[in-house]
């Protein structure tokens, strides 16, 4: 099979996308877990938490609500109707420590848990870490010159 046959294979098979409502239902759900965020900030600054505390205690918040959605199943369902919009946010690096954290525990805390709890959020790490300074000696140079 030639690679037009493939792809006119392919796209006779695939489901078609629904742009517009896979927008809006990113930029709904996504829009509301930053607006809970807020909400959880001004929430714990109006019972007298300091601003750099309530921001803590609010991400700490979301993080804490994201890994009990995912350990209930409840995440994954959000996530299949929003998209992106769960794992932009704070909320969709929570539940990608989580999600194999939950799915392995029963191999055991160590070799269950403990090796599969990076398995998707690893690469993230790394490459976040290393983008970061890729960035941070980009930008120490340009203040440099």
């Amino acid at each position: 099979m030639d690679k037009e046959k493939y792809g006119r294979l392919v796209t006779s098979i695939s489901p078609k996308s629904h742009k517009f409502k896979d927008f809006f239902a990113a930029f709904l759900v996504g829009g509301l877990i930053c607006a809970l965020g807020e909400v959880l900030y001004y929430a714990f600054n109006l019972y007298g938490v300091s601003e750099e505390e309530s921001r803590i205690f609010a991400s700490v918040t979301l993080v804490l609500f994201a890994i009990i959605m995912t350990s209930l199943g409840v995440f994954d369902k959000i996530a299949k109707f929003a998209g992106a919009g769960t794992l932009v946010p704070i909320t969709g690096f929570a539940n990608a420590v989580a999600s194999p954290a939950i799915e392995f525990k029963s191999e055991g805390y160590v070799l269950g848990l403990g090796v599969n709890m990076f398995k998707i959020a690893g690469p993230v790490i790394v490459y976040g870490t290393v983008a970061s300074v890729v960035y941070g000696v980009i930008y120490w140079i340009y203040k440099m010159i």
